[in-house]
């Protein structure tokens, strides 16, 4: 005997699976308050900077968000989507969502959201449940592991869910550095990317997002991960340590982080007159340390060494590109394995 719905019970929709695409975050403009708001919620996550918040907090409060906004806000204004009204890495996430939705057809709801500024990933895990997600497959978009980077993504949604009565079962989506698609997709842009320059480069640097070292002694993986990524390449390449090689970006404060870096290693190369092409693999995006920080400061300090303007190059990040997206629909699949 089958029981009947009240007739004011709530519309049940036929269950779906959601895929939620996690990226690090942008501020809402360049202009001095959505930056304020976007680096007081990035700098004081845990996650990020482990300093006591007793020491770190009247620090960030007094000094660093009266000042860095306007700074990051200049940068930001050299890469902004002024055609799309928005920055690169918010513009690019999107297209990646939309392409995915395509390829994995009516039965999946893709969309994504920013750990930190809009959309957040609380408004789109709700959003998901609305549409009828009973599963939901949440995917940081970093492929190598970090405490700051993949732990805080889904720190987000566990918090998140801590909130909800009627929870959906979830799945997180693994590194994935050391995946045969990733590694394919990344040396043939790689491949393709120098192949495509005006000039032969003498060296090409895989340029990572930095940490402090103190984490790396902590336990976290990122720093062999960054390495393992980079000798998969070679291997595939038949390229030299030498040749492709290794550095780290984006310092920030007083203490020792991962080495060698990136902008000693491009003042180096300038001095030598070397020719250098240089792309980020720690970022599945192209955002403000990939446009700013290597294509346009990154060629300031090769330049300003003694390197020729044109003797620099930057290869963008696999992005919504047909073999990006073919390798983000690879790992997906594997993942959502038995829901659909």
């Amino acid at each position: 005997m089958s029981i009947q719905k009240p007739s004011d019970h709530p519309t049940v929709k036929p269950p779906k699976v959601g895929v939620l695409l996690l990226n690090l975050g942008t501020p809402d403009s360049p202009d001095y308050w959505p930056m304020r708001r976007y680096l007081g919620e990035f700098l004081s996550d845990r996650r990020v900077i482990e300093t006591s918040p007793l020491i770190w907090l009247p620090i960030l409060q007094g000094i660093i968000l009266n000042v860095r906004p306007q700074k990051s806000g200049a940068n930001y204004r050299k890469i902004w989507d002024n055609e799309a009204g928005d920055s690169p890495l918010r513009v690019i996430t999107r297209r990646q969502a939309e392409k995915l939705q395509t390829r994995l057809g009516e039965g999946v709801v893709v969309d994504f959201a920013m750990r930190y500024g809009n959309p957040s990933t609380e408004t789109q895990i709700k959003a998901l449940q609305a549409a009828g997600c009973t599963r939901i497959l949440f995917c940081p978009l970093y492929p190598q592991y970090s405490a700051t980077t993949t732990a805080t993504a889904n720190d987000s949604v566990f918090d998140a869910l801590k909130a909800l009565r009627g929870q959906p079962a979830i799945r997180t989506l693994p590194p994935y550095c050391d995946t045969p698609e990733y590694i394919a997709a990344l040396s043939r842009s790689i491949a393709d990317g120098v192949a495509a320059l005006p000039f032969k480069p003498d060296v090409v640097l895989t340029s990572y997002h930095g940490m402090p070292i103190e984490y790396l002694l902590k336990g976290d993986p990122y720093y062999c991960e960054c390495l393992k990524t980079t000798r998969l390449v070679r291997e595939r390449l038949g390229w030299s340590e030498d040749y492709l090689r290794v550095t780290f970006q984006s310092r920030f404060g007083p203490d020792e982080w991962l080495q060698p870096y990136t902008d000693k290693t491009l003042m180096e190369l300038g001095a030598a007159k070397k020719k250098v092409a240089i792309l980020a693999p720690a970022f599945s995006v192209d955002c403000i340390e990939t446009l700013e920080e290597l294509a346009i400061t990154g060629r300031e300090q090769f330049v300003h060494a003694g390197g020729g303007h044109d003797d620099y190059a930057y290869i963008p990040c696999l992005n919504d590109s047909d073999g990006g997206m073919d390798m983000l629909e690879a790992v997906v699949r594997r993942e959502l394995g038995g829901w659909i």
